[in-house]
């Protein structure tokens, strides 16, 4: 297949350009992880890093939480393409000054795996000027969820609640404590597998992880699919104390939006596969139109906040 087409932003822009340069020796480029065939499946693997002073302060979390966060946002990646999780790898580059704390960090990373029902298969040790850990996920999907895969007449689904982890990000840069509960959901945030898995079996078409802002990431759905997604922000669920546009905003969620046809969340609700909201619909765009995410508040379209863009500093 084709590397998929991404959403606006520079950091995408530099991939694009990157994948350009690496011509033939990129292999279809643009998802939440490599689709690779394996047998009668699919193997299923992404990398992600989560770097001090970049994804987290140290003041913030403990040791075990910083090696919770970084297994389950990766393991994300492999909730979003409807793959299960057969292991990870961690590489960590730490200065001295962590030596004391870099066991705290493994046992978040043994916490996480238990929860996930996975186990470390390798990994990598370095020094390095702040704590880096980048976790290598790979997994096994029969039926991969693709961010291609909408098509008018969908509607548009995300899980669990937004807003946390934007608002404790928020309370921090202001020098408060953040309220426990939006607190644990930027330091303990639980990939999707289950639900992920779910959805992929029972005709979700499409889907993306949360990381830089439920507006932002959906865009990525939208180009890649040829369509547009209209999100009504009074459906989007919140955490408690968050408005609708802090949980539009939010990133690092590690929560899934999924493109399905109508009824998905009631077909889940019924199978007590709780967690599905219908928060929009897809649609063909209309003349002069480009495929994009609306936001619409009482059916009048207001304007995103920007999500996340690692190049940007936004």
């Amino acid at each position: 297949m084709p590397h998929l087409p991404l959403g606006p932003g520079r950091e995408f822009a530099a991939i694009a350009r990157w994948v350009r340069q690496l011509g033939r020796t990129a292999h279809e480029i643009g998802d939440d992880a490599a689709v690779l065939p394996f047998g009668d499946a699919f193997l299923v693997a992404s990398t992600d890093a989560s770097i001090e002073e970049v994804h987290f302060r140290r003041a913030w979390l403990s040791p075990a939480d910083i090696g919770w966060r970084a297994t389950m946002a990766a393991l994300s990646d492999l909730a979003a393409m409807g793959a299960d999780a057969t292991g990870i790898l961690v590489a960590i580059a730490a200065p001295p000054t962590w030596d004391s704390d870099l066991d705290g960090v493994m046992q978040g990373v043994r916490e996480a795996c238990e929860a996930a029902r996975t186990v470390v298969v390798g990994g990598d040790t370095t020094r390095g000027p702040v704590l880096m850990l980048t976790v290598t996920v790979l997994g096994r999907a029969t039926r991969p969820l693709r961010r291609d895969g909408a098509r008018a007449g969908d509607h548009v689904y995300v899980t669990g609640a937004l807003g946390g982890p934007g608002a404790a990000l928020a309370a921090w840069l202001g020098g408060h404590e953040p309220r426990p509960v939006h607190r644990a959901r930027f330091a303990r945030p639980a990939a999707r597998l289950t639900l992920g898995a779910w959805c992929a079996a029972n005709g979700a078409t499409a889907a993306i992880d949360l990381s830089d802002g439920l507006a932002s990431d959906l865009a990525h759905v939208a180009v890649a699919s040829g369509v547009v997604c209209d999100v009504e922000l009074a459906a989007i669920p919140r955490c408690d104390g968050a408005d609708a546009m802090a949980a539009l905003a939010s990133g690092e969620e590690y929560e899934l939006v999924v493109t399905g046809p109508p009824g998905l969340d009631r077909l889940a609700r019924s199978a007590r596969t709780s967690g599905l909201t219908m928060i929009g619909r897809v649609r063909a765009p209309g003349r002069g139109e480009r495929p994009a995410v609306r936001i619409l508040r009482d059916g009048v379209r207001v304007d995103p906040p920007p999500g996340h863009d690692h190049l940007s500093g936004s």
